[in-house]
């Protein structure tokens, strides 16, 4: 098996072993730690963590805006670091739509001339062809009507729209936005989700920053970063507590892959911690009379502990892998899952709804003793 936390030979846009440190007169602050990370093509992911997290730094590393401390970014079969400025620049207005979060129209040229700008700087396509494409591109985002105005007679929606032509006039694989609905109605946000849906359907890799659980949604894809590190994916999806405690226990968990009809927990054993689900599937069986009986699955992004257990602890419940194939797993060791409860206050109530949730699945009430509801 590759293992969980190697970069695919394949991938489109990879981040490998990248660090960020800004200098100041105060202190060296680490921006970026050790970021391993890919991007195929065709996906639509949004970034996602609170202000100060990384996000912007992790997105001007994937641009080459900015360049890392130590590791390396590779796009496509082009490594950045080894481009100098001039050549990146180049590079960047022909493989990258960069939409930024105050649009940067440049307030002097119409929409039409900001919209053309990317092709006269690249030399893209035949000077003759380049309002034609440009005027295209406004006319397929409903914007043709103000080609001719001065971005300051546009809407904020309408400048982002415009910003957004701009970032595809070179018709790049690859468009990075920043923030790109944080200042809109919802209408316009929809509008503009739905432009991000149908460039990704066209096969452009799409990358968002954002603090929007809308856009997170129609999303195909969620990172998540919390001061400077990377979130488990499978983690981050499976738990819902504060991005820093799902990044403790994300560096708590390690990758283990398990044998098709493995049994990995059951009832009555005393040093069950945590397990996530990577890939494959887990079922949840109840002991009965002749054949165990199967009450659920598990799949991927879902998670149970040793509260799923005690929830139901009188119904002979055991977990193990489908027969089918085998399950890509993250551990959290029985003595590193109680240190974790007692480290993140978040952790135990949580674990502990999702686990009452599930019971009524698990086997019927009548037969449920909850360890915390006992006398």
């Amino acid at each position: 098996m590759t293992p969980l936390t190697q970069p695919p030979a394949n991938a489109y846009i990879q981040l490998s072993q990248v660090n960020k440190i800004f200098k100041s007169p105060a202190g060296a602050f680490h921006a970026l730690i050790d970021i391993n990370l890919t991007f195929d093509r065709g996906e639509f992911t949004a970034i996602m963590g609170k202000s100060g997290s990384g996000k912007s730094t992790l997105i001007n590393m994937v641009t080459g805006i900015d360049h890392p401390t130590s590791g390396v970014v590779r796009v496509g079969d082009v490594e950045l670091g080894r481009m100098s400025e001039g050549k990146m620049a180049v590079w960047r207005g022909r493989a990258m739509g960069i939409v930024f979060q105050f649009f940067q129209l440049l307030p002097t040229l119409s929409i039409l001339e900001n919209t053309m700008l990317p092709m006269d700087f690249c030399n893209m396509y035949d000077r003759a062809e380049r309002e034609s494409r440009a005027m295209d591109l406004l006319r397929l985002l409903h914007l043709d009507d103000m080609a001719h105005k001065l971005p300051a007679a546009l809407s904020g929606g309408q400048q982002q729209i415009a910003a957004i032509a701009r970032a595809l006039a070179n018709d790049p694989p690859i468009v990075v936005a920043d923030e790109p609905t944080g200042n809109l109605d919802s209408i316009t946000e929809k509008l503009i989700l739905n432009i991000f849906e149908d460039l990704a359907s066209r096969g452009k890799t799409i990358l968002i920053v954002t603090h929007d659980p809308v856009l997170a949604h129609r999303s195909t894809r969620q990172v998540f970063i919390s001061d400077g590190e990377i979130i488990n994916e499978t983690v981050a999806h499976a738990l819902s507590i504060p991005n820093n405690h799902k990044l403790k226990v994300s560096k708590a968990a390690a990758p283990h892959q398990a044998a098709p009809g493995a049994v990995l927990a059951r009832q009555g054993a005393v040093d069950q911690g945590m397990i996530f689900i990577a890939g494959g599937n887990i079922q949840v069986m109840r002991q009965a009379k002749g054949s165990p009986i199967h009450v659920h699955t598990l799949h991927p992004g879902e998670c149970f502990s040793q509260f799923d257990l005690l929830e139901t602890e009188a119904c002979g419940l055991f977990f193990s892998v489908a027969p089918d194939a085998p399950a890509d797993l993250l551990e959290i060791s029985y003595e590193k899952f109680n240190a974790l409860v007692q480290e993140i206050p978040t952790l135990e109530p949580a674990l502990r709804r999702q686990a009452a949730e599930r019971g009524a699945l698990y086997c019927p009430v009548k037969t449920r003793k909850s360890f915390w509801r006992s006398g």
